[in-house]
């Protein structure tokens, strides 16, 4: 059993069951779920309906992210000795890979039923230098200097302040260590956007907008997040575009389904009539038919791939 106490500066920790969090190799002691308040939003959605949502289809959220591995790797330069940190881990794809080519990994999220999927995968995978923790990494107290890298695949968009997420984040690394991370560029003009845009036809949906806060678009300007992190304490950020291929179903009704099951699509049509939402999945599944190929619907989005170093004293 988890107990949960609150802090006086408003955060929460909540001791973790004994082997619970971590596996062996850990560079730390006992692990504290901690949360902003700031950030109390995504901690309910990821621990309700949405987290279970990402847990129970995790081999879906894999098929559509997995393209995303290969230059998020590459940008982390990950080596058989680092100590690898990973942000938002979700289901624990990046941390399992992480462990492979490091020391040691350890994924972290604010969703339990999303990281209870990372553990029962990393024992399926036999592996015993990987370890997972719920928390937030705007807050969580990580040892300083834990880590040689940080990385994120589409997990570090949806902190309240991220100027102190990334500066937190940057206390976990050693001097010169090295952060990685991958996010969507503008939705504007992307195969996205039109499926997006036949649905909101017949359905309200919001506009999405890098300027609206904590969200999958709050890095999509580059000299923004550049300034993010110079002012987190980063330096040395580069950030370079990559279009990648994202799998969003067998075929226009399968990719339609998964949709139309998303948590924030669920949350825009909560009150949406009836006929009007019908009409939308009609629309989506003419939509997503346009991307059909052999092996299934596939969409392509253009992200940033994000490197930055913690500077030496």
């Amino acid at each position: 059993m988890q107990e949960r106490v609150s802090c006086g500066d408003g955060t929460h920790k909540m001791s973790l069951p004994a082997g619970s969090s971590q596996s062996n190799g850990s560079p730390h002691g006992t692990m504290e779920y901690m949360t902003s308040p700031d950030n109390s939003a995504q901690a309910e959605a990821w621990n309700g309906y949405e987290g279970r949502h990402w847990a129970e289809r995790q081999r879906r959220y894999d098929a559509l992210n997995d393209a995303a591995n290969e230059p998020l790797l590459e940008a982390a330069r990950i080596t058989g000795t680092d100590r690898v940190l990973d942000i938002g881990c979700g289901n624990g794809r990046i941390t399992r890979l992480a462990a492979r080519a490091g020391a040691y990994a350890l994924g972290v999220d604010l969703s339990a039923p999303m990281l209870e999927r990372a553990r029962v995968s990393a024992q399926a995978e036999r592996l015993d230098n990987v370890g997972f923790a719920q928390g937030d990494a705007q807050v969580y107290a990580f040892d300083s200097g834990a880590f040689d890298v940080a990385v994120s695949r589409f997990g570090v968009m949806f902190f309240a302040d991220p100027v102190a997420a990334f500066a937190n984040i940057g206390r976990a690394l050693r001097p010169g260590g090295r952060l990685a991370f991958i996010c969507p560029q503008d939705f504007s003009g992307s195969e996205q956007a039109t499926v997006f845009a036949a649905v909101a036809r017949h359905v309200q949906l919001p506009q999405p907008s890098a300027d609206a806060g904590p969200g999958s678009l709050s890095l999509a300007d580059p000299e923004h997040t550049a300034r993010v992190l110079t002012d987190a304490g980063f330096r040395e950020v580069v950030v370079s575009g990559v279009e990648l291929p994202h799998e969003w179903g067998k075929d226009a009704e399968d990719a339609t389904g998964f949709l139309f099951g998303w948590g924030p699509m669920q949350h825009w049509l909560r009150d949406a009539d009836p006929a009007a939402e019908a009409r939308a999945r009609e629309a989506a599944v003419e939509a997503f038919r346009t991307y059909e190929t052999a092996s299934g619907v596939r969409l392509t989005a253009a992200h940033w791939v994000v490197t930055a170093l913690r500077p030496t004293p």
